[in-house]
């Protein structure tokens, strides 16, 4: 029963950490989530592998409710407790050793794919290209990064990001890199489309059809560059990949808060009017060029094949429980 475990106060605050936005990207979300694992799994203080692993599902859903968009999240989870169900352990200790691997394994593994999509993504954009990217992914910044350094590079237009300002981040993660960093406003992505080259943004989730869900704004990027004829590239990890879309489930947008776009004065003063606050949109795949993995660069028609690769004989035989799998 759920009154019978108490979680560590490091898990509860990871767990705020992702609900309130102070942890936020999909990669960073998904490393803090076995994190949270990972001190779950150190504080257990019974003797008894079944009810430390009854308590371990119970943290990994716990986890797993801070936010329902980022399917990061839940495949971040589901990394370690699936591999912890498959490991057949004889003791608390034991267990405790094997959630603490794979948590490392997964961020390893997680660090390595930005290499190799900094990498691959570099390898599509050419020498004085101007690019622009949406919001902050740390696989989008890898890509333009990994350009600028290559000599490829030099300017890029960041837009604003609202209501929560995240491309102020990817501003000055950029400009400390060396680029030439331009802000712009997020209704001028239009206007400024003409002098750009590229564009590059990451994702929050994939789903099968190659849909990419990705912070509000990022579908009207994608149209302005589509009119521009500019190419369009998402660069993200394949845990990103949605396997609840193979079978027929909708990506859920989250809804946030008022007060992230007007103040609490205001909305005191203007009780008749309603504000909504979705945080995601969808870009249909017909407007992404190419989606840049660790696995290699694909068109977004094939986000299909990939997950069916990873997730398929697992889905069809235990449900949504299915591990991520990396190949080499």
């Amino acid at each position: 029963m759920i009154h019978e475990y108490r979680l560590p106060r490091e898990v509860v605050e990871i767990y705020e950490g992702i609900k309130n936005m102070s942890i936020r990207g999909a990669g960073k979300i998904a490393k803090y989530a076995v994190i949270a694992l990972m001190k779950a799994a150190e504080d257990f203080k019974g003797s008894e592998t079944r009810d430390f692993l009854k308590y371990m599902e119970y943290a990994g859903s716990y986890i797993k409710s801070a936010r329902p968009t980022a399917v990061s999240l839940p495949n971040a989870v589901t990394y370690v407790l699936t591999r912890l169900r498959k490991q057949n352990i004889t003791s608390v200790d034991e267990g405790k050793q094997v959630v603490i691997s794979l948590a490392q394994e997964f961020m390893k593994r997680a660090d390595e794919a930005l290499k190799v999509i900094g990498e691959l993504g570099s390898r599509r954009i050419e020498n004085g290209d101007v690019i622009m990217t949406h919001c902050h992914s740390t696989a989008a910044v890898s890509v333009i990064t990994t350009a600028y350094k290559r000599g490829k590079i030099n300017v890029v237009y960041v837009k604003e990001t609202r209501p929560a300002l995240q491309g102020l981040i990817t501003a000055k993660t950029l400009a400390e890199e060396g680029l030439e960093v331009i802000m712009i406003p997020d209704s001028s992505v239009r206007y400024f489309m003409k002098k750009v080259d590229k564009v590059v943004v990451g994702a929050d989730t994939v789903a099968a059809n190659g849909a990419v869900v990705n912070k509000i704004g990022t579908s009207l990027v994608a149209l302005a560059a589509k009119e521009a004829r500019v190419r369009f590239y998402v660069a993200t990890e394949t845990f990103k990949f949605s396997p609840y879309t193979l079978l027929g489930e909708l990506v859920p947008i989250e809804v946030r808060d008022p007060r992230e776009v007007v103040d609490e004065e205001w909305l005191k003063e203007n009780k008749n009017v309603k504000i909504f606050n979705p945080v995601f949109d969808v870009t249909p795949p017909e407007y992404v060029d190419a989606i840049i993995t660790e696995k290699g660069v694909i068109p977004p028609q094939a986000a299909l094949l990939l997950l069916i690769e990873d997730y398929g004989a697992d889905l069809r035989e235990t449900g949504l429980s299915a591990p991520i799998t990396w190949e080499e």
